[in-house]
């Protein structure tokens, strides 16, 4: 017997879009369920708790920005927020708040395919290994051991390099924004000063990348943060 696929709560008022999604994530073996507003939303995720959620942040009564807050409060599903919304403010919103991607209305269903295929495997993966161990590339960071490997050599970090890479694994496969980083790993104090991230990221990618200027692992995510991609 074939195990039930991932359940997806698709939270939009638009019933064009709902009537897009539905059978597009059906097609791909997902089961849906929906929901047309912020309340209905938290209903339907307290009653039903969601593998993954899609998330619109214009809803008629709230913000999925709150929503997407809300959930965090308890739920540790991937959140996928898509938004006709494009400004970098309104992603650093969402993505502060707890979500784990942005899509831009209008996309590509292959797009959002793989972003949910990319959320449910750093979830999932995060949850076996207790969140302690990534692997990607030939990239080995096991924090149990804090120890660091690349191609079976290690890798030698400076205490701050090493907590700038410890907060990207624990978020790893997510787009973590700059002020998030610098609060977890310089402190309140530091969330405007971007220039430390800059640094910083530009000696993780010598030590770490294949090709530093073309990174693989270390993804900018332009104008809002990093993404740790595995």
């Amino acid at each position: 017997m074939t195990a039930p696929g991932p359940l997806v709560l698709v939270v939009d008022d638009e019933p064009t879009m709902r009537r897009f999604l539905r059978p597009a994530l059906e097609g791909q073996g997902y089961r849906v369920i929906e929901a047309a507003s912020a309340s209905e939303a938290l209903v339907q995720a307290t009653t039903h708790n969601p593998d993954l959620v899609l998330l619109d942040l214009g809803l008629p009564d709230g913000d999925g920005v709150d929503v997407t807050r809300r959930l965090r409060g308890w739920s540790g599903a991937p959140i996928v927020v898509v938004s006709a919304r494009d400004q970098e403010a309104d992603k650093v919103a969402a993505l502060d708040a707890g979500a784990d991607d942005y899509l831009t209305k209008p996309f590509g269903t292959g797009e959002l395919m793989a972003r949910l295929r990319v959320a449910q495997r750093h979830s999932a993966r995060f949850r076996e290994a207790g969140g302690a161990l990534f692997e990607a590339e030939g990239l080995r960071i096991d924090l149990d051991a804090r120890r660091v490997t690349r191609g079976g050599d290690e890798v030698h970090l400076t205490a701050l390099e090493y907590k700038l890479l410890a907060a990207l694994v624990h978020h790893a496969g997510k787009v973590v924004t700059h002020r998030q980083l610098l609060k977890e790993v310089w402190g309140p104090s530091a969330v405007n000063e971007t220039q430390y991230l800059r640094v910083y990221m530009a000696q993780l990618r010598h030590k770490i990348e294949k090709d530093p200027a073309r990174p693989e692992l270390l993804m900018t995510e332009t104008g809002v943060g990093y993404r740790l991609r595995g």
